[in-house]
């Protein structure tokens, strides 16, 4: 059976109203899978009546359950390798230069399930630039059931399957039952919250390094310059931003510059930007 027009309008009006992000016509196949499991654990035959009964009943815990389901997205280790070699390479190296007090910040915004923040300390750990240093990194998401497993740290064997050497699970992870738990040392190094991209920031002082990567391509253009402009509030004057491979700033915020690093590249403040930031 297929969602209805009119659930899927709902729908899609819910969670661009709570995440900004934009579910295309096309996308009712997703819609209905990602409901499904929601729609039987309360009891309706198909998720027609589910969303009708939500729409009556506008219940906030619901209609919560309904946006983190739709806007859970798919990660993995070290995903698409060259922003995590830069990073090793070229930017770890480069911030280890200037920051006298040892310590770097980083901000992995929309984490999911934990691969991301967890693949950035396990680069941090490997560059020997930041051999001792403290790294403090702010991980966020807007959904706690993922902000709740990626505390956790526990993860299949097919998650670690998908871009996790054998030689950093052998050094970073234990077993746990059938799965793996990344190791203690590793969860303690990163803090995570509740954050949502497309309403003001709470105060979360400054960053060397931010990883937004794909998170962009699900707004609307109004968004994504806000966004975007929120994050530079936040960020060192000689920070470093991450995208995903399909995203770029170029006629969204041209406050941002776009910088090789290696066989990837990194977007920073514009220097006129940046002095105004100081």
């Amino acid at each position: 059976m297929t969602i209805s027009p009119q659930a899927f309008t709902f729908v899609r009006e819910l969670v661009r109203a709570e995440s900004a992000i934009v579910l295309e016509t096309g996308k009712e196949y997703l819609v209905e899978s990602r409901l499904v499991p929601l729609a039987r654990a309360a009891g309706h035959p198909d998720v027609d009546a589910y969303v009708a009964d939500l729409s009556k009943r506008r219940t906030p815990a619901a209609m919560k359950q309904v946006v983190e389901a739709l806007t859970t997205n798919e990660t993995s280790w070290f995903r698409d390798a060259d922003p995590f070699t830069a990073l090793r390479q070229n930017v770890f190296p480069a911030l280890a230069k200037t920051r006298s007090n040892r310590t770097l910040r980083i901000w992995a915004g929309a984490c999911s399930s934990g691969q991301e923040p967890y693949s950035i300390i396990m680069t941090a750990l490997d560059t020997p630039e930041l051999a001792g240093w403290k790294i403090e990194l702010v991980a966020t998401d807007l959904s706690e059931e993922m902000l709740n497993r990626s505390r956790k740290g526990e993860y299949s064997q097919l998650e670690v399957n998908r871009g996790l050497p054998a030689t950093t699970l052998v050094r970073h992870f234990e077993r746990s039952g059938l799965n793996w738990r990344i190791n203690q040392s590793i969860r303690d190094r990163v803090e995570f919250r509740s954050l949502n991209l497309t309403r003001p920031f709470p105060p979360m002082g400054r960053f060397d390094i931010v990883f937004l990567r794909n998170v962009l391509i699900y707004f609307d253009l109004p968004t994504k310059r806000d966004v975007l402009k929120r994050v530079r509030q936040v960020m060192a004057p000689d920070g470093h931003l991450f995208l995903g491979a399909a995203e770029m700033t170029m006629g969204v915020d041209d406050a941002w510059e776009r910088v090789p690093a290696g066989r990837s590249s990194v977007y920073r403040i514009r220097e006129e930007q940046s002095t105004c930031v100081r």
